[in-house]
């Protein structure tokens, strides 16, 4: 079955998505208490979007996204990933370092990466090693719902003993069937000659759904997948990052500078003295607005009298900023848009939207953050909300700076349970982490003008029909096929020509056994 068209509309993907859970009740639900986890099943009732993973990667046919979900379900109960956590998975995985999230590729699609060479393998570790995988990926993907993944094998100084096939066929089932359209590509950086034959069996484990994801690159090929910032020394890049635990490795977001300047104190001395001082768990990944000794900030009056402020030039702040036309539901705030800020290079494209609305009962705190604070001005980076209300927050690009795929936000949200005349410092400090909201929203460079800047790397041909694409790649299987019969057809030769020569050596010292033995019966006795 063909993939949906897109004049097809929401309409039919609905009733794909309806069909597949009535189907799912009806032939599966029988005794779901011993089979899969509650939670997953109530999920898969509620989230259109988990449904939709799960048919688009089986190509729209109910009966295969079915089975599939089955086999995922059962996973997820077997391995109990809804309940990992950092206190459930054996510390020293944790400190090895060889398994980490951290960086991002030319698309900006974050990277997982896999040391090869700290893998060792162990029969009696080898399902805590498993549920290892399942808590990074399950943690990503709250973190980041529906963005992809880049997967990055590092094999330098890795070898024979390092390989571990079992294990490599459980990561890709983890993309093939738990976690559905979540694999952007996997990279397999410097792989020594002696491994080839075991990542051809890989290529088959993938499928041809997948194959043209797995990307084999030597150190100065991988970085056409990653900008050198994101690549350590021994690859050519730049990165200084060192991996170390705790805690673990996370974006590192800052708080962004306001139109009219910093939003707590001028005083960056005695902020970053404040901040070190006032580390705590919350503050262990987003620390940068901490503030112990400056000036103090009433958040109430200055948030009142940054509305009124604002009151007069709400239409100006937002205009020309483009709107959000998705919208993601959370506990606290919807946030539109629901996953990317979009931007471009012309002038009336450095404007992006953010409208937080606020559906609860209660007034809530909110804050915003980003991995590129010296590129961004954010307006207001932090506030509350009414309820029943909602907030514009305009986000522009500062001066000549270009956004980035690689560029981030954070939004964090928590209610003001009776908070009262509160210092704004004083409540984010004071607000337990379990109690906070935090959603995620990465940049979208518009093509068009990518296009109009780099027409070499994003011009013309590669905007492709679908029935192209998949000419392109039956094209590619076919080649990958021809190569590989031409591979072997080579090694025979080899092979061949390898006996031939032996040949004519063994004949020669025969040759030349013959003209001795001739020329000893000559000799006179």
């Amino acid at each position: 079955m063909a993939e949906l068209e897109p004049h097809e509309g929401a309409q039919d993907l609905e009733k794909k998505i309806e069909e597949t859970r009535q189907r799912f009740k009806s032939d599966f639900l029988q005794d779901p208490g011993e089979k899969y986890d509650p939670r997953d099943v109530d999920r898969l009732q509620t989230d259109d979007a988990l449904v939709e993973g799960y048919l688009t990667w089986r190509i729209y046919v109910v009966d295969d996204a079915l089975k599939m979900i089955d086999e995922s379900f059962q996973w997820r109960k077997e391995y109990g990933v809804n309940d990992l956590n950092e206190n459930t998975i054996p510390k020293w995985m944790f400190e090895t370092g060889a398994v980490y999230l951290h960086g991002y590729d030319r698309e900006g699609n974050k990277l997982f990466w896999f040391k090869v060479k700290l893998h060792i393998k162990d029969s009696k570790s080898t399902f805590d090693k498993k549920k290892y995988i399942a808590f990074w990926l399950e943690q990503y993907a709250k973190k980041e719902p529906g963005m992809p993944l880049t997967v990055v094998f590092d094999m330098a100084e890795s070898g024979i003993s390092n390989i571990d096939m079992d294990f490599v066929k459980y990561i890709v089932n983890c993309f093939k069937v738990y976690y559905p359209k979540f694999l952007s590509k996997m990279i397999i950086v410097d792989m020594p000659w002696i491994m080839n034959a075991a990542w051809k069996i890989v290529k088959s484990w993938l499928g041809p759904e997948a194959i043209s994801k797995l990307k084999f690159a030597s150190k100065s090929e991988v970085q056409n997948f990653i900008e050198p910032e994101y690549l350590p020394p021994h690859m050519g890049g730049t990165d200084s990052f060192k991996y170390s635990y705790p805690p673990l490795p996370d974006d590192d977001f800052q708080t962004p500078i306001c139109d009219n300047g910093p939003i707590v104190s001028e005083d960056d001395t005695e902020s970053k003295e404040g901040e070190m001082e006032s580390k705590d768990a919350l503050e262990s990944s987003f620390s940068s607005d901490v503030v112990a000794k400056p000036k103090k900030v009433n958040f109430l009056e200055d948030s009142l009298r940054s509305e009124d402020n604002d009151k007069g030039d709400t239409n100006g702040r937002t205009k020309g900023a483009r709107k959000p036309l998705t919208t993601f539901r959370g506990p606290l705030l919807d946030v539109s848009p629901a996953e990317e800020l979009s931007f471009g290079f012309g002038e009336t494209e450095r404007k992006s939207l953010i409208i937080l609305s606020n559906g609860t009962k209660n007034k809530v705190a909110f804050k915003v953050r980003t991995t590129a604070p010296e590129k961004y001005r954010v307006k207001p980076s932090s506030s509350y909300c009414e309820p029943g209300a909602s907030v514009d927050i305009v986000v522009s690009l500062h001066g000549g700076s270009q956004a980035s795929p690689q560029d981030r936000f954070l939004i964090m949200a928590a209610e003001m349970d009776n908070v009262g005349f509160q210092e704004f410092a004083q409540f984010w400090k004071e607000v337990l982490k379990t109690k906070i909201m935090e959603h995620r929203l990465r940049c979208h460079v518009l093509e068009s003008s990518k296009a109009a800047v780099s027409p070499l790397r994003d011009g013309p041909m590669e905007t492709v029909s679908d029935g192209q694409q998949e000419l392109n790649t039956a094209q590619l299987m076919r080649m990958m096929a021809c190569s590989s019969r031409l591979e072997q057809k080579l090694n025979t030769c080899l092979w061949v020509q390898k006996v031939l020569i032996g040949l004519v050596l063994i004949l020669a010292l025969l040759n030349l056994l013959c003209l001795y033995l001739l020329g000893t019966s000559q000799r006179p006795s």
